[in-house]
């Protein structure tokens, strides 16, 4: 196997991982679990100094 070949594969390979991850990423079904992934770090740190955000 020729080590361009090589290379052509794992560049079209990586390629369709990247499309794949961020196609996965962008959809609307993940929206609402994204976005609540997003506050709990802030959620954690707001308990943490007694905060309340309602």
């Amino acid at each position: 196997m020729d080590v361009n070949l090589m290379r052509v594969a794992v560049t079209v390979l990586s390629f369709a991982s990247f499309t794949g991850i961020w196609w996965w990423a962008w959809r609307s079904s993940n929206q609402a679990r994204f976005n609540e992934l997003a506050r709990v770090c802030v959620d954690l740190d707001d308990e943490r100094k007694g905060v309340s955000h309602e």
